[in-house]
């Protein structure tokens, strides 16, 4: 059990070097807490050796350790309210009536990227649990229309397709057969099916079968891909844990390219805001992840914000708290 001073100078510790990536030392702290060097050397070589704080080789400071920022995030931790530039920017997009919610969602991710140089990622419901019902098709003009996917558990998708010199009677027949052979079929496995079942007598039944197999096909291997949407993949450059070190962005970004790996971020059933700090993560010892779950309707999901252990934790708690709700709503 730490003392009340001890819990404050590992906080400001914590605080300070989110701001500034540069180990922390006692007469920075001292003038904080208005106690003599001596003092705060004492209670930081205590904080040591209950290993939340880390000594650089580099330098007589103090960094947080993933210990350290893991007491810091449960025990010392303030949430602040939002400031009132971040949710302008937020509300914006959300107030945007002409976006779907799943742009809504990446669009909201992206601002957030951009204000805070991490990575951000959703991760909609698993495409294994939803099952096709049906597709439909829509006639924009005379080269292009909006194909309709709808799941057993309504959720529907679409997505604008052109084809060339095809009728209407033709794309009808396809849409026809595809609901006909393959409803029924887990949304991960239509792709599979198209090329086995339908690709082989498609032939049969229209003329310009290769041109609307190929179409549909994308359009359901599209949909299985937007399972994890990663936006601002590379903001992980421009932190300085990262930025000078080859191997281990290499590392990091080889992870953030595992789909099975990222899934594992929405295992769990709790709806409340994690937090995953360094080995916790299953990324890198060097990074967190911060996530929630969302359910608006019939379409649920994960949103979360990877960044290195020097995240702004109260800051990103905020807006994701922010997300969630606006999402929900």
């Amino acid at each position: 059990m730490l003392t009340d001073r001890q819990n404050r100078i590992l906080k400001l510790i914590v605080e300070r070097y989110i701001k500034d990536p540069t180990p922390v030392g006692s007469k920075v702290i001292s003038k904080k807490m208005k106690c003599s060097s001596a003092t705060i050397r004492n209670e930081m070589g205590v904080l040591e050796d209950n290993g939340l704080l880390e000594k650089t080789h580099t330098s007589s400071g103090r960094v947080p350790s993933s210990k350290g920022y893991r007491y810091y995030v449960d025990n010392l931790m303030e949430l602040k309210k939002m400031n009132a530039e971040d949710m302008l920017k937020l509300q914006t997009v959300f107030k945007n009536q002409q976006l779907a919610l799943s742009d809504v969602i990446e669009k909201s991710l992206q601002v957030i990227s951009d204000m805070m140089n991490y990575t951000t990622i959703v991760l909609g419901s698993n495409s294994h649990e939803n099952l096709l019902k049906q597709i439909e098709v829509v006639p924009i003009d005379e080269d292009s229309m909006i194909v309709i996917i709808v799941t057993d558990k309504r959720h529907v998708e679409h997505k604008n397709i052109r084809l060339h010199d095809v009728s209407l009677e033709e794309v009808k027949k396809t849409v026809g057969l595809i609901n006909n052979l393959i409803a029924g079929t887990p949304i991960d496995e239509v792709s599979t099916k198209l090329e086995y079942e339908i690709k082989p007598i498609i032939g049969n039944y229209v003329k310009q079968h290769e041109q609307l197999y190929n179409a549909f096909y994308h359009v359901f291997n599209d949909f299985t891909n937007q399972e994890v949407n990663i936006v601002g993949r590379s903001k992980m450059l421009e932190q300085p844990e990262f930025s000078t070190n080859i191997d281990k962005i290499k590392t990091v970004f080889n992870k953030l390219e595992n789909k099975s790996l990222l899934r594992n971020i929405e295992e769990d059933d709790d709806n409340n805001i994690k937090v995953y700090i360094g080995d916790e993560t299953n990324i890198d010892s060097d990074v967190t992840v911060i996530k929630t779950k969302f359910k608006n309707g019939y379409e649920e999901g994960t949103i979360a914000i990877i960044g290195p252990k020097r995240m702004e934790y109260d800051r990103v708690v905020s807006l994701l708290e922010y997300m969630k709700e606006n999402i929900e709503r």
